[in-house]
């Protein structure tokens, strides 16, 4: 079977689905690789480093041409489509509960399709959970971006001029990524609070040091692990919970999505308005709609002396050490799919039942 690796064609996207680390371990299972010309060049890896792992490099038309399985991090476009061939697999995040007329195309072409992001939430697939892996690195670099953004450092800094508080920073999501970003601005110095729908989540945010604003009322995690959706009611009460935190922080970092939906709008444009003048939001939800309502992805707005970033972090900054861990997770999922170098096709599995969302040009996900 032949394993074909395509270059990301979405703009501002640097990553590659598989490095050439994760090449050499597809290779000793048993299949054969091709990879598409400069496809890992945005994540620092060359052409000729896929070939020292044991990849052929082609130019695209023959990777889709050859290739029994063609992989990447976002869904196959249209042009991609045209080329895809009757039996071939695809795998990579396909969002199809937000894309059904995308989901019609890959099955008018007879192909079978995996999406990455409906991988379930239990233990046994964690090694394959992209999104959690993604999610991390872009916790991370939010508070790198933020601080640099900042016009006064996250640390107590003691001079002889003076002492300098450290910075309030607010993480509004505590999830893989809300997680980390607690660790990291921990680890810079500042005073961090954090909140989440989530009542569980209040050990977790505490034992890295932040202090936690609980919202009683309403139970907050879905049965597929993630945030539920917030009530009006519920939503209201942990906008009064928050704002006093929210008004006078430095930097607040906002995580909360919800699977295939838009994502929840916890800052309104009134209360951006009520924040410290000089203050940064980093908004990691908007390529779903955002978190703060005057948002947008891949720009920088300012309001009022607000800067807010719309963004996803992992996929625009941080491309080599994404790419590498999201190679992992998928050839993690490839070894669970396959047996002796070919698909199994257990559709009864749970993984493989949740992440198959087109098989043989028949929809089985809506």
């Amino acid at each position: 079977m032949i394993i074909g690796i395509l270059k990301e064609t979405q703009k501002g996207e640097k990553r590659v689905s598989i490095s050439p680390r994760i090449v050499q371990q597809i290779i000793n299972k048993g299949f054969k690789v091709m990879v598409e010309e400069d496809a890992g060049s945005d994540s620092s890896f060359r052409n000729t480093y896929y070939r020292e792992a044991g990849a052929a490099v082609e130019e695209r038309a023959l990777v889709f041409r050859d290739a029994d399985v063609l992989i990447k991090i976002n869904p196959f476009d249209e042009d991609d489509l045209k080329l895809v061939r009757k039996g071939q697999v695809l795998i990579s995040q396909l969002f199809h509960k937000s894309n059904p007329k995308f989901i019609e195309a890959i099955a008018a072409t007879g192909a079978s399709a995996f999406s990455m992001d409906a991988i379930p939430r239990i233990s046994r697939a964690q090694e394959m959970d992209v999104l959690s892996s993604q999610s991390n690195l872009a916790g991370y670099k939010a508070v790198i971006l933020g601080a640099y953004l900042m016009k006064k450092i996250l640390p107590l800094m003691m001079t002889a001029a003076g002492t300098i508080k450290p910075a309030k920073v607010f993480i509004y999501g505590v999830g893989v990524a809300g997680l980390q970003a607690i660790a990291t601005a921990k680890r810079l110095g500042a005073i961090v609070t954090a909140t989440d729908i989530r009542p569980e989540t209040k050990e977790e945010a505490e034992s890295l040091g932040a202090k936690f604003i609980m919202v009683n009322g309403q139970e907050g995690k879905s049965d597929d692990g993630y945030a539920r959706e917030a009530s009006e009611d519920y939503a209201e009460k942990q906008r009064q919970a928050i704002n006093d935190t929210l008004f006078t922080s430095d930097l607040v970092i906002t995580t909360a999505g919800i699977p295939g939906r838009k994502s929840p709008v916890l800052i309104t444009e009134e209360q951006v308005k009520q924040m410290k003048n000089g203050a940064v939001i980093i908004d990691l939800a908007a390529a779903q709609g955002g978190n703060c309502e005057v948002s947008k992805m891949n720009k920088t707005v300012v309001k009022n002396g607000i800067t807010i970033v719309g963004t996803t972090i992992a996929p625009e900054s941080v491309s080599t050490n994404a790419s590498d861990l999201y190679a992992k997770n998928m050839f993690n999922f490839l070894k669970h799919l396959t047996e002796n170098g070919e698909f199994k096709w257990d559709l009864e599995e749970e993984i493989t039942d949740e992440t198959l969302i087109v098989h043989n040009g028949e929809i089985r996900k809506k």
